[in-house]
């Protein structure tokens, strides 16, 4: 990957490679007469909008297999870390005060909004370096990921909460409630699918959050994230953030309105800087490194465990009476 600034036209700069400039428009035509298509300009994806970054700076990623194609990809700074976590927070009141059956809802709209693009899903784990076979795998396994967490949104709620025994004139109860805003570091592989897997239990609790998408495919995120802004879901909610992990996460895990870290293969070295940050305001962390085959287990990636990880448990006394 190499750095670059960008141009302050309509896409970041640069000439492609064996082609016209970036900035050709859509009707230009090359030496040979044929028409030259329009480049596509990833952006991050904050608040429900699509940025750039705002040091302008990006990470130049080539498709994997051969081909020549080089993509300009945002590199996060540390102002788009905190314009992130700023988003997350003031989306956290109204998507945790919705319903569980709304927020259900709104997940299964973000599965429709998957299928609907799962042929570019596809295409962009290709270009991220996956067989054919193996992109479609995973892109149709993300979409079901989707639809299951759909179902838990007004579940999981059941198997968590508890009548508690006490004695004396009243009873209590345990129950669920969203944590704030979580700052994920998506698994480097699978792409796609550990992306949505790691956020979608954030998400499905009430909680907002901010990803940092994984760095040997980025562009596959930031093509999830055009899902994300034409599903229901409110801007604010998920955040997509790119560059490089060792530079953006500890300024997040010492953020003082994030209130967890879900951290994924994180280098050691990073994982420890980073639960030492955290620790200066008692976040939760949780760090994992799961191969490449466990994101496809449904059933333990599935589980409302994932859920539980990034609740807290509210118990309340209520007088019973005589």
């Amino acid at each position: 990957m190499a750095l670059g600034n960008q141009d302050g036209k309509g896409r970041e700069g640069g000439a492609r490679e064996g082609g016209a400039p970036d900035g050709a428009g859509g009707d230009a035509l090359d030496d040979a007469g044929a028409r030259v298509g329009v480049r596509k300009a990833y952006k991050m994806f904050v608040g429900g909008a699509f940025v750039r970054s705002e040091s302008g700076r990006y990470t130049q990623v080539r498709d994997q297999g051969g081909a020549l194609a080089v993509e300009n990809i945002p590199r996060a700074s540390r102002k788009d870390a905190r314009d992130a976590v700023s988003a997350a927070s003031g989306a956290f009141g109204g998507w945790s005060s919705r319903s569980a059956y709304n927020r259900g809802q709104i997940l299964y709209r973000l599965a429709e909004m998957l299928e609907a693009r799962r042929a570019e899903l596809a295409g962009s784990l290709e270009r991220g370096g996956l067989d054919a076979a193996a992109a479609q795998r995973e892109a149709l396994a993300a979409i079901d990921r989707a639809v299951a967490y759909a179902g838990w949104a007004d579940k999981y709620q059941s198997l968590f909460s508890s009548l508690n025994p006490v004695s004396g004139p009243h009873f209590t109860f345990t129950v669920p409630e969203p944590m704030g805003v979580v700052v994920i570091a998506a698994p480097p592989r699978p792409a796609l699918l550990g992306l949505a897997s790691s956020l979608l239990p954030v998400i499905t609790a009430g909680n907002t959050c901010v990803v940092l998408a994984s760095e040997v495919d980025p562009r596959t995120a930031l093509v999830f994230s055009e899902a994300l802004a034409t599903s229901d879901l409110p801007g604010g909610v998920v955040n997509v953030l790119t560059g490089q992990l060792a530079e953006v996460l500890p300024h997040l895990a010492a953020h003082m309105e994030v209130a967890a870290l879900d951290l994924h293969a994180v280098d050691p070295a990073l994982q420890k800087r980073l639960e030492e940050a955290a620790a200066g305001s008692v976040k939760r962390v949780r760090a994992r490194a799961l191969g490449e085959a466990a994101w496809f287990d449904d059933a333990s990636a599935t589980s409302p465990r994932w859920i539980e990880r990034f609740v807290e448990m509210k118990t309340i006394w209520h007088p019973a009476g005589p």
